[in-house]
């Protein structure tokens, strides 16, 4: 029991200190605000004398008015100065957004130009594809719209569309079209100089010595037979590069069926190729192909010599379509005529 009357008592100091420490924090508080407005609220007076014989002016003002009046004056400044750093913030800001507008309007002007070059060409892109197309047989569908201008001055005017676009915008757009589709013509135009690139291999269509040395010494025909003088026909050309041993080549891609020496010949070789032609190179030095050997075009299969019935160092060519011999130097024409044709 005894100790429960002790823990009462210290309980019972305890609350009595924290309210006399409250009332004295409560007191001093007080006071201070007591104090603090005693300050404010003095009054001092403002004596105003003329240099005259006028009336006295007394102007009576507390602290709490005079610090009214500096936080108004300096709310003044501050705003001042806080407008004038504004202000010549979105004067800097708008100076750099005239400098970019000015950029941007000349890079618009560009565009513009680049647009024009680039229309003029695609009409001149979609006349020339229209003309191979044309050549080769192709029918070509696909066409620029007309309202489309090539013309500088009518492109530099800019036309609204009804989405709020500049007229370039749209004329790229039908450009961006005019392409995609015209990938399929273009396809068809590969497609055929592929079939027309391997039909030319297959044909003796290139000249028979390397490199497209040499000259034609005696055309096919009728012609004065260098070794008696006689009139005859001489079927094939001579093509002498007034030395032996420069390269023979096979003029298509086919099989050598004979590599032989006979009297009037001297050593020569005649290649099968398709669709029924035949080659003979005559008065070769040497060999490089054998028998039964698959050549391609281009190949060397001999070198030049003056073996033979020969008045010098030359290559006698022949063409034979069946048992038929025919002008070389017609076929020998054919890839370069269809090259500039192309």
């Amino acid at each position: 029991m005894a100790s429960v009357h002790e823990y009462k008592r210290l309980e019972n100091k305890i609350v009595q200190k924290v309210k006399d420490a409250a009332i004295i924090a409560v007191k001093l508080i007080a006071g201070v605000f007591k104090a603090l407005g005693r300050f404010l609220t003095r009054r001092y007076t403002v004596v105003f004398v003329p240099h005259s014989e006028k009336k006295v002016y007394n102007l009576q003002i507390t602290v709490l008015s005079i610090f009214c009046f500096v936080l108004v004056v300096f709310g003044v400044i501050g705003g001042f100065f806080w407008y004038g750093t504004s202000y010549s913030s979105a004067v800097y800001s708008m100076a750099g957004k005239d400098g970019r507008l000015k950029d941007t309007q000349a890079s618009l002007d560009q565009f513009r130009d680049e647009s024009a070059m680039l229309m003029r060409e695609a009409r001149n892109f979609e006349n020339t594809l229209s003309g191979v197309l044309s050549a080769l047989g192709l029918r070509n569908n696909n066409t620029m719209s007309q309202n489309t201008s090539g013309d500088l001055s009518s492109i530099l005017g800019i036309k609204e569309t009804p989405e709020g676009l500049i007229r370039e915008i749209d004329d790229i757009r039908q450009l961006t079209s005019y392409l995609s589709q015209s990938v399929e013509p273009i396809k068809e135009i590969g497609t055929l100089l592929d079939s027309q690139s391997a039909l030319l291999t297959e044909i003796p269509s290139v000249w028979p010595v390397r490199n497209g040395i040499g000259n034609v010494t005696m055309f096919f025909g009728p012609n004065i037979n260098p070794i008696n003088g006689q009139y005859y026909i001489h079927k094939g050309i001579d093509i002498a590069t007034y030395r032996a041993g420069d390269p023979v080549v096979a003029t298509a891609d086919g099989q050598v069926v004979t590599a032989e020496y006979a009297f009037d010949f001297g050593n020569f070789i005649i290649i099968r190729h398709k669709h029924g032609y035949y080659t003979r190179y005559a008065h070769l030095q040497s060999f490089r192909a054998k028998v039964g050997q698959r050549v391609q075009q281009n190949e060397v299969i001999g070198y030049i010599g003056n073996t033979g019935i020969s008045t010098g160092p030359h290559l006698h060519y022949e063409v034979h379509i069946g048992s038929d011999v025919v002008d070389p130097y017609r076929y020998i024409t054919i890839r370069s005529s269809m090259a500039r044709g192309r």
